[in-house]
């Protein structure tokens, strides 16, 4: 997910300073920093996660060095030269591999797509080429093979100073220059809906390396404009009716999707997360969705749809937003099918869906509301995953039970049913059924008691392990009278990882138990408390962890969206980090992206011999690299990857990592 500024600037960028929304949760929910700082105590705390600063106090640099190379070697999972951490325009692997472009934004995906002309863009030829801001990536193999199938990826969101050319004025006052970005024609904002969505395309490997297939029979763009249904418990409820749509049930788009997940019998499912920022005006007066919206940071007004079309506009359509904040499943086999909402994952600023199959054949899915002081869920299906009968899966996701998590200062966790009238979940309360329950799902989870976490973002399921990881990106608003030995940071700039094992290794149960992978940052720093191994080296660390994939060796990857110059003095990008053994919170550095780029969709091939990554917004916030400093934009830009060419912008890329001579990556 990517951090948006304040829709004055109207920049929409990532920067760590900047809030990904307002912040909405009233209740006094203990936080996952009340809880960390209660569980470990100062003792506790001093043997773990201030370590490295203990030892480097009392032992010299050389047996320092020893004692890493001796650890690392006795059990890490990854095997490749580490990459060197920093900053420039271009992107960068580890020795030995390749990283090549395979899908830009603008590049064509069918016969009939026009070429890229970024000074002669259209609504009808972004619809037929790859679109913006890539973040998700999966891969359904196509007859089973892990070189052919279909590439779907999320497109979250866009940048206009980015992307069009003219829009830019750099004002300078007082010494310092700022951008003033001028209004967006309806034109360009039919740019930016077809841009938005995701794209399914056929591609294969060709002599080693990733190839398009462009006349493939199931590539296909989704738009926020493409027709979609409503189904699950909320479909057809009165607070999803709006003058062009009275029965609730057909909705126009997707919006802000983020991270996503394919499921077990071959679908892709998009997640809708900042919803807020597409929405302007004002409720009339006294509106009944007045709390709800709140709740959600909506309107923010980030975008100007609402200028160009009465469904973003509150005042003309109250409740449009019922109708965003979904999960949204895709059948890829059939192209001219209609994707669905579905309502029973509830609705909510979603990152996120990854799933895996437990004991019994439930499906289990995990996801992670993306604000600050918001929740950890998961859904069970109520039926069963059938491996034989496509059919019987199709509407799987219709039926089962979203919880929420509660964490306990002893160690467990337990996931509560978000299901009308069970506990708080009644009438008195407002809810008149569950599809009001789960419309309000944030509510609902407030009522519940639900844990307050740092931004959860990826959360993924290990088959190979039977852990769950959990992404917690940062928390800039945690309060100083909330720090201690045990939770040191005060604004927490660096987040954490969070890795739970399910009672008894059932994904679909109630009760489990949590520990602290990582806390994130410089461990050089003693006063951030990281807690990375010894063995990890000034490239290793991270901050900010997103993104998430787990390779099919089991070994977990970590991408970040953050990292820059003020932050951390390095780009974001693809780490490494080991998770048992005397290994254990070993992180490497294998991938970093350009300047000004967030790292997302890290995806490994079933046969473990790419990797797909996803660079969105590249060029973005020139003004904080000393070796731009200035505001970058389309006529001036930090950096023009991946073309290098002066008459084209910087695009969002997905890009392709192969080890050089072929085999798995990292071994």
């Amino acid at each position: 997910m990517t951090e948006q500024r304040s829709p004055d600037t109207r920049f929409r960028t990532s920067l760590l300073e900047e809030n990904d929304g307002p912040a909405t949760n009233p209740t006094d929910n203990r936080t996952m920093g009340e809880i960390i700082a209660a569980r470990f105590s100062r003792r506790g705390f001093l043997k773990g996660s201030l370590a490295v600063s203990a030892i480097a106090a009392t032992v010299g640099p050389l047996a320092m060095s020893a004692a890493d190379d001796a650890r690392a070697a006795e059990g890490s999972a990854f095997v490749f030269d580490e990459l060197e951490a920093g900053i420039d325009d271009r992107h960068h692997v580890a020795p030995g591999y390749d990283a090549d472009v395979l899908l830009r934004w603008g590049d064509p995906l069918f016969p009939d797509s026009p070429d890229f002309d970024p000074a002669k863009q259209s609504a009808q030829g972004q619809s037929r080429q790859f679109g913006y801001n890539n973040d998700y990536v999966g891969y359904i193999p196509i007859d089973g093979s892990a070189e052919h199938g279909l590439l779907v990826v999320n497109h979250e969101y866009t940048n206009p100073h980015l992307m069009f050319p003219g829009i830019v004025e750099i004002v300078e006052k007082d010494g310092k220059k700022t951008a003033k970005v001028a209004p967006l024609s309806k034109e360009q904002v039919d740019v930016e809906m077809a841009a938005h969505g995701g794209t399914i395309v056929e591609i294969r490997k060709v002599a080693g390396k990733w190839q398009v297939v462009r006349d493939g029979k199931l590539n296909r763009r989704i738009t926020a404009n493409t027709e979609m249904v409503v189904s699950g418990p909320a479909a057809g409820h009165d607070r999803l009716k709006t003058n062009a749509d009275p029965t609730g049930t057909r909705v126009l788009g997707t919006i802000n999707n983020c991270a996503g997940g394919v499921t077990p019998w071959g679908t892709y499912v998009m997640s809708e997360e900042n919803i807020h920022g597409y929405f302007s005006s004002a409720l009339p007066e006294g509106h009944k969705e007045a709390a709800n919206y709140k709740r959600l940071g909506i309107p923010e007004g980030a975008y100007e749809w609402g200028t160009h079309y009465d469904r973003f506009d509150l005042g003309k359509e109250p409740n449009e937003p019922n109708r965003f904040g979904w999960i949204v499943e895709v059948d890829v086999n059939d192209p001219t099918s209609m994707p669905k909402k579905r309502t029973a994952l509830g609705r909510f600023k979603h990152e996120g869906a990854e799933s895996i199959v437990a004991r019994d054949g439930r499906v289990v899915f995990y996801l992670g509301d993306d604000e600050r002081f918001d929740y950890v869920y998961k859904f069970v299906t109520a039926g069963r995953f059938d491996a034989d009968d496509h059919a019987a899966n199709k509407d799987l996701l219709d039926d089962g039970t979203l919880h929420v998590a509660k964490f306990a200062e002893d160690g467990t966790v337990e996931w509560l049913p978000i299901v009308f009238g069970q506990g708080p979940l009644t009438a008195e309360n407002g809810f008149a059924g569950q599809g009001d329950v789960l419309i309000e799902t944030r509510r609902a989870a407030d009522l519940l008691g639900a844990t307050k976490m740092d931004r959860p973002e990826d959360i993924q399921p290990n088959a190979v392990n039977g852990k769950v990881y959990v992404m917690l990106t940062n928390n800039s608003k945690r309060k100083a009278d909330q720090v201690d030995a045990a939770n040191p940071r005060a604004e927490n700039a660096f987040g954490h990882i969070i890795e739970i094992s399910e009672d008894d290794g059932d994904f679909a149960g109630t009760k489990g138990k949590w520990e602290v992978l990582l806390k994130c940052g410089d461990p050089a720093v003693a006063d951030v408390g990281a807690t990375f191994s010894t063995a990890t080296t000034a490239n290793g660390w991270f901050g900010m962890p997103d993104n998430c994939a787990v390779d099919s060796a089991g070994r977990l990857w970590v991408a970040t969206d953050g990292q820059g110059p003020k932050s951390t003095g390095r780009t974001d990008g693809l780490w490494a980090v080991d998770t048992q053994g005397a290994a254990r919170a070993t992180s490497k550095l294998f991938f970093r992206v350009p300047i000004g780029a967030e790292m997302c969709g890290p995806l490994f091939a079933p046969d473990d011999r790419t990797a797909f990554v996803a660079v969105q917004h590249p060029g973005d916030g020139g003004e904080d690299w000393e070796g731009f400093g200035r505001p970058s934009y389309y006529e001036d830009l930090s950096t023009r990857w991946p073309d290098f060419k002066p008459d084209m912008p910087v695009r969002p890329s997905v890009v392709a990592i192969t080890r050089q001579g072929g085999g798995k990556i990292a071994v």
